[in-house]
Parts: structure tokens; sequence; C-alpha cells
């Protein structure tokens, strides 16, 4: 995968756990900041054939 620096804003790795039937995701506090999510927002997951995945705030 290849990432143009200049377009990135905030890179951090995280743990997910899947647990249940809720299968709960945590979103680094820097992310929730620059996209100002708040409880009951929605995000839009899209998996790529290449395996990459696109997660955007559903507006």
């Amino acid at each position: 995968m290849k990432i143009d620096l200049d377009d990135v804003v905030h890179i951090k790795e995280t743990s997910m756990t899947i647990r249940g039937s809720r299968r709960r995701t945590t979103v680094p506090s820097d992310v929730v900041k620059a996209l100002s999510l708040k409880d009951g927002d929605k995000m839009r997951w899209v998996l790529m054939k290449d395996g990459r995945i696109i997660i955007t705030k559903v507006k």
C-alpha cells in the first residue's frame, strides 16, 4: 500500500478487541478530536480487495 505522507494527518496502531455480539473498536483520541466524533455518530467501513480498510465519518 502506498501512502502520500503529505496527505497524512495522523498514524497510530491500535489493538482491536472483538467480544460478543457488539464487536467494539477503539478509535484513537486524536482521530475522535479531529473528526469531532460524538456518541451515536456513524462510521462507514469500506473493505478493499487488497485488504485495506477505509473508515470515514458518515455525515
